[in-house]
């Protein structure tokens, strides 16, 4: 585990630069489907992002909890700093909520980065003090414990019905959970439910020990031939664990963070990373790696600074609609010109995510050039 994983860079600057894409179209009324998330059931591209950053998040966490435990850090110390951490991401998400109409009556308390802190307290004793088998086994009783209080718990959904075993929106556990401990703070869109809920945030955090165990098995003296052989043969597994779950009775479902969609994701993680692995720090051929390295370069100044760069282009985001300009918002005179270029509607709003994603990635590429690397 000595120095940097180029891959982990590379696939971290992916997840980032592929939330930047899918965040930030021109126009939401016309955006490609594989961009948008499933509206129910189901997975698309998009729908890869988070778990995917829940899952570097795993990894990241082991190989920084091993470095420092080299160094001689107590465990308490290890889990009482990666808890810090996580309140901290909790805090910035919920500063970003804030913004633009700074009204804690009408705040959201879920958000993305909300939950990646949340995963990280829930983690950090998971990762000091478990070995890798007790940390699998905590991953599946809590997903036995989430689909056993999903399918078997009596609730009221939000017209007032009690069903039992729902997964329908605004009809199930989760949501009837956040209704009552939430309401009046969660998402604008529907205000009945969140799609980063307190309950479905329980199998997120066994997306975050898929990682921790990622990292486990990085951390060995295996080749990295072999290394990058069982994360395609793990991969694969998972995605196969998934559709078994999916056509048993808990679909593959991101809202809801279903089981199904832990291990399908799961699976589809180990896949791109393992490409990303074998390709930067796997390949015997000296030259072929140095090759790869140059094409993933712009992923990799993504990923050195992934944190900053969401959260900057968060705020960027915003600022884009709540500045005026004569009574217009300001990302509509940016995107003035791509919208009356003559592009079909659906390219030219692809085509400004894709200015945005290149815009911040010359932010990352001049950070990078400067050694400065921002972190948590």
């Amino acid at each position: 585990m000595k120095g940097r994983l180029l891959s982990l860079d590379a696939f971290r600057g992916f997840t980032i630069a592929a939330m930047l894409l899918v965040n930030n179209p021109g126009d939401w009324g016309h955006v490609y489907q594989p961009l948008l998330h499933a509206d129910w059931h189901g997975w698309t591209f998009t729908d890869w992002i988070f778990p995917f950053f829940v899952f570097i998040s795993g990894i990241s966490m082991t190989m920084s909890l091993s470095r420092r435990a080299q160094l001689g850090d107590d465990r308490l110390k290890l889990m009482l700093t990666t808890m810090k951490r996580g309140l901290i991401i909790i805090g910035i998400g919920l500063a970003l909520n804030l913004i633009p109409s700074f009204n804690l009556d009408t705040l959201r308390w879920p958000g993305v980065l909300q939950r990646l802190g949340l995963c990280t307290i829930l983690c950090a004793p998971l990762a000091v003090f478990l070995n890798w088998r007790q940390q699998a086994w905590a991953g599946v009783l809590i997903l036995a414990v989430f689909s056993a209080l999903m399918l078997w718990v009596p609730v009221p959904g939000a017209d007032g019905i009690v069903r039992t075993g729902s997964l329908l929106a605004a009809q199930d556990t989760a949501s009837y959970i956040d209704r009552l401990l939430m309401d009046g703070h969660l998402w604008a869109k529907v205000k009945t439910w969140d799609p980063e809920g307190l309950l479905t945030t329980l199998p997120a955090v066994a997306s975050q020990i898929a990682g921790l165990l990622v990292g486990q098995w990085l951390a060995t003296d295996r080749t990295r031939l072999e290394k990058t052989v069982w994360l395609f043969i793990a991969g694969l597994a998972c995605l196969w664990v998934g559709e078994v779950l999916h056509a048993w009775n808990m679909p593959i479902n991101k809202n809801l963070w279903t089981p199904a969609y832990v291990f399908a994701m799961a699976g589809w993680a180990c896949l791109v990373f393992g490409v990303c692995h074998w390709l930067l720090d796997a390949q015997p051929s000296e030259a072929a790696r140095e090759a790869c390295a140059r094409w993933a370069a712009p992923l990799v100044a993504y990923g050195m600074n992934a944190l900053f760069l969401f959260v900057l282009s968060g705020l960027v985001a915003k600022m884009l609609g709540f500045i005026q300009i004569n009574g217009q918002p300001l990302k509509a005179l940016v995107y003035a010109p791509l919208r009356d270029s003559g592009l079909a509607p659906i390219n030219a709003s692809l085509l400004f995510a894709v200015g945005f994603v290149l815009t911040f990635w010359g932010v990352a590429v001049f950070m990078q050039k400067r050694q400065w690397f921002i972190k948590v």
